[in-house]
């Protein structure tokens, strides 16, 4: 998810087509007059604030920065998905430059002994570099139909400078207007809910290909929210209908905005595991475990992340601030279950069976059922009818 900033973003799906194609332009000077090339690409996208990214295993992707603010991402990568075939260990496969040693340290291993492999050719190697890194150069070259030289390069042995990158001019690439993009899009995304309310669903001939996957969806948007309570905050959530790639995936997400001292109601997640990273402001947040034990109570605020369990309890108040958090979470459609408020599973239950239940009156267990009447987001020190 794009936290802040803007930017361009390209994934390569093998054995899709170039989609976008750049005019000719004459080279003369190095391929002889009358010749002409073009560059070939596949789509790229702009990004910015808001969006949800989502990626098939196995993708490349690139993202450059062409705003005048940082670009800053929150990312989630599920180790556990079917799709993962090696083990439990998250790996990056980098295409360019020398990265590896800069991941590690972000992992925690800066100042560890670097592995050193023997080969069967009696040769050792460190574990850092790209993935050309490893080959053989003229075998490079050979399979790139080029010079030695140039192949060296492709391994970037020398290149020290790590994940990102400082271009020293502007990129040039066709990419059409984020407009043009957002219009495609809701045109996109319009049809596919129709296509999700229709008698056989995604059954007629016209669900989305390999090539054509939608990856994007904003989550910003206002107009868009599931809850709004305007004493309280709002929640959006993005799952498999309006992002058919989450399906695969097997992921969620959702974006809450908690007012100042507002509440979301306690509740638990029914079919998955929830990741929350904390956006903006602080709050208080309360974890219980199947026991009944307290296993998180404590202050949180921006930047930080932490995950909630299937089905343990969590309740949230923000502070004297507006407090706002992602939630990724383990299921294309995740749900949730209540415990205060008007759709909650305590208002379902009979008034003598809570009475009973917790030994308390009838009239009080009328009370817990009906003093809030609020959905999921709970107004400051209200008992509001809203």
């Amino acid at each position: 998810m794009v936290n802040a900033g803007r930017g361009i973003q390209g994934s390569v799906f093998p054995g899709c087509p170039e989609t976008y194609q750049s005019p000719s332009e004459s080279q003369s000077e190095s391929q002889g007059q009358g010749q002409s090339r073009r560059d070939q690409h596949q789509k790229v996208r702009q990004i910015r604030e808001g969006d949800v990214i989502a990626l098939h295993a196995g993708v490349a992707q690139w993202i450059y920065n062409n705003g005048r603010s940082p670009l800053v991402l929150v990312q989630i990568i599920d180790i556990g998905n079917p799709a993962n075939q090696l083990d439990q260990n998250h790996r990056d496969f980098f295409l360019a430059g020398n990265p590896q040693q800069e991941v590690q340290s972000q992992r925690g291993e800066r100042g560890r002994p670097r592995e050193r492999i023997s080969t069967s050719r009696g040769s050792a190697y460190d574990n850092s570099g790209n993935v050309f890194s490893g080959m053989d150069e003229r075998t490079i070259a050979e399979a790139f139909n080029i010079n030695v030289d140039l192949a060296r390069k492709l391994k970037g042995e020398n290149d020290l400078r790590g994940i990102i990158v400082s271009v020293e001019h502007d990129l040039e690439m066709l990419a059409p207007p984020r407009s043009q993009e957002e219009e495609r899009e809701e045109r996109e995304e319009e049809a596919q809910r129709q296509l999700e309310r229709s008698p056989r669903g995604r059954l007629n001939g016209l669900e989305e290909t390999f090539c054509t996957t939608r990856l994007r969806h904003n989550i910003n948007k206002p107009s868009e929210a599931d809850i709004y309570n305007p004493r309280a905050g709002r929640v959006t959530s993005v799952n498999s209908h309006y992002l058919p790639i989450l399906r695969f995936l097997q992921l969620s997400i959702q974006k809450a905005v908690l007012y100042k001292n507002a509440i979301m109601t306690p509740h638990w997640n029914i079919n998955a595991h929830s990741i929350r990273y904390i956006a903006r402001g602080s709050g208080r947040v309360q974890i219980v475990n199947e026991n009944g034990d307290s296993v998180f109570d404590g202050q949180v605020r921006r930047g930080q992340m932490f995950t909630v369990p299937q089905n343990f309890i969590v309740i949230t108040k923000a502070s004297n601030e507006v407090l706002e958090w992602i939630s990724f979470k383990t299921n294309d459609k995740a749900k949730i279950n209540q415990l205060a408020g008007r759709v909650s599973a305590i208002r379902s239950m009979p008034e003598e069976v809570i009475a009973n239940a917790f030994q308390v009156t009838v009239e009080d267990a009328r009370r817990l059922k009906e003093n809030r009447q609020e959905v999921t987001l709970l107004s400051p020190g209200s008992r509001s009818t809203y």
